[in-house]
C-alpha cells in the first residue's frame, strides 16, 4: 500500500528545491517563476480536467488527473509558503467533527452560498 503523506511531502521538497532553478530546464521552476496567477490558472485547469475525467472517462484517467491536480496544489502551497504539514494538522484538527458542524463553525463571510 502506498501512503499519501510521505510521497506528497517528498514531492513538495522537490518542488521547493526547484524554486529559482532554470525555468527553461524545469517545468516546476517555470511555474514558480511565472507566479501565483499562472499557478492558480494551471490548478484550475487541472481541476476541470479531473472533473471531466470523473464524469466521462475511466479510472486510469481519474488517477492520472488526480496526480496532476495534487502536483499543482503542491506548487501552489510552495508559492504561498504553506507546508503540507500545515494542511495535515488542519485535517487532523477536524477529526471527530461532523462536516456539517465544521461548516457551521466557519465565519459566515467564508460560507458564501452555503448559507442558503
Amino acid at each position: 500500500m502506498v501512503t499519501d503523506q510521505p510521497t506528497l511531502n517528498a514531492l513538495f521538497e522537490i518542488i521547493t528545491a526547484r524554486r529559482g532553478a532554470d525555468p527553461e530546464a524545469s517545468y516546476t521552476a517555470r511555474l514558480l517563476a511565472d507566479g501565483r496567477t499562472q499557478i492558480v490558472r494551471k490548478f484550475g485547469e487541472e481541476s476541470v480536467e479531473l472533473s471531466v475525467a470523473a464524469l466521462a472517462e475511466g479510472k486510469d484517467q481519474v488517477v492520472a488527473e488526480s496526480a496532476d491536480l495534487l502536483y499543482h496544489l503542491l506548487v501552489l502551497w510552495a508559492e504561498q509558503g504553506i507546508h503540507p504539514d500545515d494542511v495535515w494538522r488542519e485535517l487532523e484538527s477536524r477529526f471527530g467533527t461532523s462536516g456539517i458542524d465544521e461548516k457551521r463553525s466557519r465565519d459566515p463571510k467564508e460560507q458564501g452560498s452555503e448559507q442558503e
